[in-house]
């Protein structure tokens, strides 16, 4: 059996694209996943599964979702060693790390865009693009920051999902038991 984290993008904000996790619970379970689990309302998912495809599975839960709640969700899946490779190669020093946000990206940009992107410098903002995440520091706070999850997909042409350092940390963990 292989575990995964399904990273739901956009539900439960601001009361748009509402699931309540005990009912995506139920809904992954019948389709037969395994000791699913759900972290808070913003859309981590851990669930175990035979599947090895995570393409596969990603499309299956999209599906299962839109036909269920009625709207489409973007998802995107991980194996707990490319989360965990993630968070580990976090540029920051502790100090900015712990205060810190993994935006995980679905595809890999364009390497022209992400020069380009990477060009662009906010007054307390700094980030860092890899292929796989931007690694972003905001000194004021995620809620007034102009580099938001929304910036980078506009600017990459990618869709991408956002979670900080304290959810990264117990999703993690939560793995980790798993």
């Amino acid at each position: 059996m292989n575990t995964y984290i399904a990273f739901l993008r956009g539900i439960n904000v601001s009361g748009h694209k509402k699931i309540p996790m005990a009912e995506l619970r139920e809904l992954l379970s019948k389709l037969g996943f395994q000791n699913v689990q759900t972290y808070i309302q913003s859309g981590n998912v851990i669930f175990e599964s035979l599947e090895e495809n995570t393409q596969k599975l990603e499309l299956e839960m999209h599906h299962a979702i839109k036909n269920h709640f009625g709207f489409e969700v973007p998802i995107l899946i991980k194996t707990p060693e490319a989360l965990k490779g993630i968070f580990d190669n976090s540029p920051f020093p502790e100090e900015k790390k712990v205060n810190s946000y993994f935006t995980l990206l679905y595809d890999v940009p364009d390497k022209d865009l992400i020069a380009e992107v990477s060009k662009i410098k906010y007054t307390n903002e700094e980030f860092i693009i890899t292929n796989n995440c931007i690694y972003f520091y905001c000194f004021t706070g995620y809620g007034k920051a102009k580099c938001n999850n929304n910036f980078f997909e506009k600017k990459l042409k990618t869709r991408a999902t956002a979670r900080n350092y304290k959810t990264m940390v117990k999703l993690i963990e939560m793995l980790s038991e798993n």
